[in-house]
């Protein structure tokens, strides 16, 4: 009798799950449907701050609205990356003068660089359900002051810039926490299952 019951139990237990598990599939089709992967051929923005502390945060937010602004005017018509290329490469000293004027608006005296090369160094995050590995990518490279402070970036070309990468998840801290949440699930499980086992009298 009690075998009956217990089958009868996981059965229940197994048609439950069943719609949580259609749901989950959805959000996830949901998920890479809104997401969008960052092809092989791109040209990035990265802004480093000085430092971590507020003053320092809001300007390069700051720097990063108005450089954005401009160069995403610059290559909204193009499709070609050779021309999007030669285009930023060209304008560069009217992304300095950008930057000088942010500076000189929010009167901070910081000196300032910009380049744009394919060996830009980025750090590894995780954005949505994709790890973006870190390596080095062609770029345009601002880095205000020493620049030691937290990063933004997106993708100037092709146009990705409503995407703020920089949100993500350090790629580290998430694999941390996926094995934590996996060692939470084990804790659980025997529990569960000495329960069971004890009600049936198999224990």
């Amino acid at each position: 009798m009690k075998k009956l019951v217990f089958f009868v139990f996981i059965c229940f237990i197994v048609f439950l799950s069943i719609p949580a598990q259609v749901v989950s599939q959805k959000d996830n089709v949901n998920v890479k449907e809104d997401f969008q992967v960052i092809p092989d051929e791109a040209i990035r923005l990265r802004i480093l701050a000085h430092s971590d502390n507020e003053e320092d945060q809001t300007l390069k937010r700051l720097v990063r609205d108005r450089v954005n602004e401009e160069i995403t005017t610059w290559v909204e018509e193009i499709t070609d990356i050779e021309q999007a290329r030669q285009l930023i490469e060209q304008r560069i000293p009217e992304v300095e003068s950008i930057v000088k004027e942010v500076l000189e608006e929010s009167e901070v005296n910081q000196e300032f660089e910009v380049k744009y090369g394919n060996n830009v160094s980025f750090p590894a995050k995780v954005y949505g359900s994709y790890v973006y590995p870190a390596g080095e990518y062609e770029a345009v490279l601002i880095t205000i002051g020493e620049g030691k402070g937290d990063n933004w970036w997106c993708v100037l070309f092709p146009p990705l810039c409503f995407l703020d990468f920089s949100t993500g998840t350090n790629a580290v801290s998430a694999e941390e926490a996926h094995r934590e949440e996996m060692k939470e699930d084990e804790d659980d499980e025997p529990e569960v299952t000495f329960f069971l086992f004890e009600w049936l009298g198999w224990s």
